[in-house]
């Protein structure tokens, strides 16, 4: 169960490129469920894919000598979903519920900048990404998630604040 939850499904091992797969699968899911479920269910589900991220990563590498398996990608999908509560909170506060279909730039930049932040493994990403145990495994996307948060919100008050 730890290596289903690990590779989120069997997404994991969708080549080339898991990593990207498992942040597009999240993206989807994460939309889907903000969309139909509501924004809190979103952070509900964030907080529990981190936890099991965390579980099933320790678990599933037990007694292996490879601590960072590419097919892992419950990682990408918590960062994922960390990168989206940002914009989603943002449209929430304003009571914008269908945000998804109107302001995709919002989510486009959530995936664009925690993929971006994922692969460069800039500062704590990196530093993370270094300690080669499970908890890097999950601490290092939940650190690119949270600049991609910030990079979206960012760019959105430039875009919004500077350029209209």
């Amino acid at each position: 169960m730890s290596r289903l939850l690990a590779t989120w499904f069997g997404v994991g091992y969708l080549r080339p490129a898991p990593g990207t797969w498992g942040s597009l699968v999240g993206l989807i899911l994460g939309l889907m469920i903000d969309y139909y479920l509501g924004f809190f269910i979103l952070v509900a589900a964030f907080l529990g894919v981190t936890t099991l991220g965390f579980w099933a990563c320790r678990t599933a590498l037990k007694g292996q000598e490879n601590q960072d398996p590419s097919e892992f990608v419950i990682d990408e999908v918590a960062g994922q979903w960390l990168a989206l509560l940002f914009p989603a909170a943002a449209f929430y506060i304003r009571d914008l519920q269908d945000w998804a279909f109107v302001a995709y730039p919002a989510w486009v930049g959530a995936f664009f900048f925690f993929r971006l932040f994922d692969i460069w493994k800039p500062w704590l990403v990196g530093r993370a990404d270094q300690r080669h145990d499970a908890a890097g495994i999950m601490l290092d996307d939940l650190w690119a998630g949270l600049f991609a948060g910030f990079a979206v919100m960012v760019s959105a008050a430039f875009t919004h604040g500077v350029l209209m």
